[in-house]
Formats: structure tokens, C-alpha cells, sequence
């Protein structure tokens, strides 16, 4: 079975009615990012930093699949799918796709203070002050924040690198490390970018300026051919 492997960004989740910081000028939500997801905020305020995730995960739980994400899943009918996402949202899972990588975290999820490895899945939208984890520490939301390593960064590259045929979805590639997993694509396969400001990124990449919601389907639709 041939592997597709799909780089998803911001752009297809837009479009279920979540947003991103870099929607509004570095603002997110109306709030900077600096104060809200980086380390140094949450040392600052991490009530504060609580508070913007747990609004943002009541959106996320409120949101829906769009055609993207459904037609994504369809996919796996007939491919090996593995989708990597810069999204925190489980839009992916939710609309069937069964193998998705996390490059930013996942705010659904919670993870300790002391020990990254104890990570917990929250009931409902909201953590709170005093939530700790088997080891007594405060648990914070299981995102990866600006300035932190990205630990799935080795294993996205490794998924990248063994794709036949590979899907860049709703993203400006601005955000590095992740716009450098297009880089261990093998040469020579097809290789398809879908974004309404997409440019011309070279290595042989078709260039679909459209919408995840309008560009997915059909490009799925030729791939199931």
C-alpha cells in the first residue's frame, strides 16, 4: 500500500472556525502570544495561561470536521495516511483519520510539570489551578510553547522521508522547524501544496491556490482514481 504523508497547518482548521495567532497581526485571541504560550508566561501567570487554554479548548471542542479533514480520512481507503499536524486541535481524529502526529501538542491533553512523560487526557474544557499530576506538580496544558524543543520534529521527518506522495495543507511554511519537513520529501514523487496564498515553494510541488475545504476534495478525488 502506498504512503501518503500530509503536512497540515493552521489553514484547514480555519475553516471549522479556529484561529491562529498570525490571523491578527501576532495577536491571538487578543492576546500576545508572548504572554500566553511561551514558558516565561506561564512562570509569569500560569493562571492566566490556564485561562487562554481552556478558552481555546471550549472552541475546540465546540468545532466540527470540515470537508478537508473528511476527505483526508477517505484517503485511508485506499493509502497508508499519516497526517502530520502543526494543529493542536483533534479535528484530524475526529473526522477518522487514524494516524496523526502532533508536532505542537495537543490541547485536549495535559501533561506535569516534573515529568513530561505523565501526560493525561482532561474531562471537559477546563484545567485548573491545582490539577496536579501523580507526582504533585501542576499540570499545564500538553503544548508545545515558542522556545521549546519540538519532540516529534526526528519522527515527522522520518514519516516524510518514506512518503510516495505528499500533501502540504493549509500552511504558510513560515513556522520553522516544521516548513523544513518538506525538505526530507524524496525527490521525484508527487508532491502537492494547497493553500488560497500558496506560492511556488520549488522541488516539483503542484501548486493549488485554494481553500482545505475546496482543494482537498478535490485533489482526494484524483488520488482515488
Amino acid at each position: 500500500m502506498k504512503k501518503v504523508v500530509v503536512l497540515t497547518g493552521a489553514g484547514i482548521s480555519a475553516e471549522s472556525g479556529l484561529k491562529t495567532f498570525r490571523d491578527s497581526d501576532g495577536l491571538w485571541e487578543n492576546y500576545r502570544v508572548e504572554d500566553v504560550a511561551t514558558p516565561g508566561a506561564w512562570q509569569a501567570d500560569f493562571q492566566l495561561v490556564l485561562q487562554f487554554y481552556n478558552e481555546r479548548r471550549k472552541q475546540v471542542l465546540g468545532a466540527k470536521p470540515n470537508a478537508a479533514h473528511i476527505a483526508l480520512a477517505e484517503l485511508e481507503k485506499k493509502y497508508q495516511v499519516d497526517i502530520i499536524t502543526q494543529n493542536i486541535d483533534d479535528l484530524h481524529e475526529r473526522a477518522g483519520s487514524t494516524r496523526v502526529l502532533h508536532l505542537h501538542g495537543e490541547i485536549l491533553k495535559s501533561r506535569s510539570t516534573v515529568d513530561a512523560e505523565l501526560v493525561y487526557q482532561i474531562e471537559g474544557w477546563e484545567l485548573k489551578a491545582g490539577d496536579r499530576c501523580e507526582k504533585g506538580s501542576q499540570l499545564r496544558p500538553h503544548i508545545v510553547w515558542f522556545g521549546e524543543m519540538v519532540p516529534e520534529l526526528e519522527h515527522a521527518a522520518f514519516l516524510a522521508s518514506r512518503a510516495d506522495i505528499f500533501l502540504v495543507i493549509g500552511t504558510s511554511l513560515q513556522v520553522y522547524p516544521a516548513a523544513g519537513l518538506t525538505r526530507y520529501a524524496p525527490e521525484g514523487i508527487p508532491k502537492y501544496y494547497i493553500d488560497p496564498k500558496a506560492v511556488d515553494i520549488g522541488s516539483n510541488f503542484e501548486v493549488m491556490p485554494l481553500k482545505a475545504g475546496e482543494g482537498v476534495p478535490t485533489l482526494v478525488k484524483r488520488l482515488m482514481i
